[in-house]
């Protein structure tokens, strides 16, 4: 996986294409053929090469078909290569900021969407999603708690300080979680209004004993911070789940901030 992502990385059409979904992200195919000097089938085929590496996602929203960019593989090279090498220096190789405030030139209201390819069933995930000693070795430290119920509360707690509550939206277990999010003790969340995390857990549809996990959050329109720091913050927990999963090892302990 790791000489596909680096094989994509190595055109520099493809970087482009990568930096224009940085900068705007949930494109579509005619948004992103504009700036580059090639036929929509070279956009195509290079975006397909994206795709299969996994550095970035797509998604139907009616007739448009919208392409994201996936920081999850971006962040798994970090903590392969770049965090033990240069530390210091490497934090905005991983960040990937996309810019909250642009004209997407379509009635079509922002997203971020992570996927990843983790080898254990849909039931595994859906455990360690909800069951707080596992959530306590993935998220940030973090327990979560719930009864687990539509319309119930769930709230997210590092050790005696809850960071974060929402409700239960949506519950199709081992396939979907659909839940507000609201940052309790996170420094300049006070303001923002509730957002929305949605979880889609499925088998690959290629690969045997693999599950296909997206993340999309949305509604934060009145949720600047918090959107920037669980665009961050997602994909590492993602990250988490399947060093978890697939090794019963932990990546290093960090905190949302």
């Amino acid at each position: 996986m790791e000489n596909d992502i680096f094989k994509a990385l190595s055109d520099p059409s493809r970087r482009m294409l990568l930096d224009l979904l940085h900068a705007s992200d949930g494109r579509t195919l005619i948004d992103l053929c504009e700036p580059l000097d090639m036929s929509r089938f070279g956009v195509m085929k290079h975006l397909k090469i994206l795709e299969e590496a996994g550095l970035i996602t797509t998604r139907k929203v009616g007739r448009e078909k919208l392409h994201y960019l996936n920081s999850v593989p971006i962040r798994q090279i970090y903590e392969r290569w770049v965090s033990k090498y240069a530390e210091p220096w490497a934090t905005g190789l991983t960040s990937l900021q996309n810019e909250l405030e642009r004209d997407t030139r379509m009635e079509i209201k922002p997203s971020r969407v992570n996927r990843i390819a983790i080898k254990a069933t849909p039931e595994q995930v859906w455990q360690a999603l909800t069951d707080p000693i596992k959530t306590s070795k993935f998220w940030f430290n973090c327990a979560i708690r719930s009864s687990w119920k539509v319309d119930e509360p769930f709230e997210l707690w590092n050790g005696e300080e809850k960071k974060a509550e929402g409700i239960i939206l949506e519950l199709e277990p081992p396939n979907k979680l659909v839940m507000s999010w609201r940052f309790l003790a996170v420094p300049g969340t006070e303001g923002d209004t509730p957002s929305r995390i949605t979880w889609e857990i499925g088998s690959h549809a290629e690969l045997q004993d693999v599950t296909l996990v997206t993340v999309v959050h949305d509604e934060f329109e009145q949720a600047a911070s918090t959107a920037k720091i669980l665009e961050n913050g997602l994909p590492i927990v993602l990250s988490g789940m399947k060093t978890l999963l697939e090794t019963g090892e932990m990546l290093a302990s960090s905190k949302f901030n």
